[in-house]
């Protein structure tokens, strides 16, 4: 399986800290049955503003550590933009932006406030090309109240939908885990992924999932992650 949504490159974000940590997690992952991973920091203008040189710095030390431990997974990296007025910017400057494949981005919408133009940002993605594939939305808790239908907007705007595999577990909450679980059921969903930060949400995966039960859950949900793959 492949995980594109993760905070595995060390330093550069809220994510691992250190190469070792960055290491163990990956370790960890693959005995959960992820075989190939996409590293994809955070690009938010006020708290985590990287650029595709500073990622790219952060991947080749994490490249470099990983050939050294013997873990030839195939890997690469983008991001997770923020959908704030610099990424619109980056939009309208008709920047490139670190794709995961393909023409597909990820982005993420503030858990605090419902995001303002999100029909005029979608629209400029488009007109460049790029396919948005929008990180945990049963996290936004702005939408829960009539989630069917601001999520079935989103899909007609184009998003595809990635769920937290944890959001189907207490952890985030119960409001989440109700509504990540209607959604599933639902079939809204397109993607999972593990969206790993630290060395305690590892443990959290392995105490909700194994290996076998996430075969079965991307198979069961139809969950497209491995279209992705290189």
């Amino acid at each position: 399986m492949l995980d594109f949504h993760n905070h595995i490159i060390p330093g550069i974000d809220d994510g691992s800290v250190d190469v070792e940590t960055s290491i163990a997690l990956i370790n960890g992952l693959k005995d959960l049955g992820f075989t190939e991973f996409i590293f994809t920091p955070h690009i938010i203008s006020d708290t985590h503003p990287n650029t595709p040189e500073s990622i790219k710095a952060g991947f080749d030390v994490l490249n470099i550590a990983l050939q050294n431990n013997n873990l030839n997974h195939p890997h690469s990296y983008a991001a997770e933009y923020m959908m704030d007025d610099m990424f619109h910017q980056k939009l309208r400057n008709k920047e490139p932006l670190l794709k995961l494949r393909n023409d597909k981005i990820l982005v993420e919408f503030s858990y605090i406030q419902r995001p303002d133009h999100v029909e005029n940002i979608s629209f400029d993605m488009q007109i460049q090309g790029y396919e948005p594939i929008l990180a945990h939305p049963e996290r936004y808790v702005y939408y829960h109240d009539k989630w069917e239908n601001y999520y079935t907007h989103l899909k007609e705007l184009g998003f595809e939908l990635q769920l937290n595999l944890l959001s189907l577990t207490p952890y985030y909450g119960k409001d989440v885990q109700r509504i990540a679980q209607k959604m599933l059921k639902a079939e809204m969903f397109d993607f999972a992924c593990t969206d790993i930060h630290h060395l305690r949400h590892l443990e959290a995966l392995n105490s909700s999932f194994t290996k076998d039960s996430l075969a079965e859950l991307f198979d069961k949900y139809h969950l497209r992650n491995n279209e992705l793959q290189a």
